[in-house]
C-alpha cells in the first residue's frame, strides 16, 4: 500500500479555496472522481498545485494524469496506486489551492467566493439578508440569500437573480454589499 504521507507540507495555504471535491475511487489503480466547481471543469487543472487536509494535517496532491469517463472527470494522483488506498485517503476530500492562484478578473466580474458573506440591500435601503449561496441555473446564477434571523421572517431563504444591471444594481465588494432592485415581500 502507498500514500501521499511523503507529501505532508509545513506552510499551509495561507488563504485556501476549494475548487473541486473527489469522489469515490474508480477502478482497481488508484483513479477518483472529481466533481469541479469551476465553470469550467477542466479548468481545476491549471490551478496547481493542490492541497487537501486530513485528520488537522495538510497534503499537497501533485497530479499524474487524467480523463473524462463518460461525463465525468476522473485522476489520478501521485503516491495512490490502488483502490483502497484511493478510498482510504482520497474519498470525498476537498481540493484547494491559493486564493492568489486565480486570474484577475475584468471590472464586472466576479468570484463567487468573493459574493458569499455581502450584505444585500434594496432600493429602499431594506436589508434583504447576506448570500449565503450562489445556485448555478443554466440561464444565469441565482443569490441564495439567508433572511435576518432576528426578525424571524419566513421563509429563512430569498432567492434574487444575478441579473446585473436589471436586478442587481451595484456591488461593493470593499463593503460587502450588494444592492438589488427587488421588493422586500418576494
Amino acid at each position: 500500500m502507498t500514500d501521499v504521507n511523503k507529501n505532508l507540507i509545513k506552510n499551509i495555504p495561507s488563504n485556501p479555496l476549494i475548487i473541486a471535491i473527489t469522489g469515490s475511487a474508480y477502478g482497481v489503480h488508484g483513479w477518483i472522481r472529481v466533481f469541479p466547481f469551476t465553470e469550467n471543469p477542466i479548468s481545476i487543472f491549471d490551478y496547481q498545485p493542490w492541497f487537501i487536509k486530513q485528520t488537522h494535517q495538510w497534503r499537497i496532491l501533485i497530479l499524474e494524469k487524467w480523463q473524462y469517463h463518460h461525463k465525468n472527470i476522473i485522476m489520478k494522483v501521485e503516491g495512490i496506486n490502488d483502490r483502497n488506498t484511493a478510498t482510504e485517503q482520497l474519498n470525498y476530500c476537498q481540493l484547494m489551492i491559493e486564493a492568489n492562484k486565480l486570474p484577475k478578473l475584468k471590472e464586472g466580474e466576479y468570484y463567487w467566493k468573493d459574493l458569499i458573506g455581502c450584505q444585500v440591500i434594496n432600493l429602499s435601503n431594506n436589508i434583504l439578508g447576506k448570500v449565503n449561496s450562489i445556485m448555478e441555473t443554466g440561464s444565469n446564477d441565482v443569490l441564495v440569500i439567508k433572511i435576518n434571523e432576528k426578525k424571524k421572517q419566513k421563509p429563512t431563504e430569498r432567492l434574487i437573480p444575478f441579473l446585473y444591471q436589471k436586478v442587481i444594481k451595484e456591488i461593493n465588494l470593499p463593503n460587502r454589499t450588494i444592492y438589488v432592485d427587488w421588493g422586500i415581500e418576494f
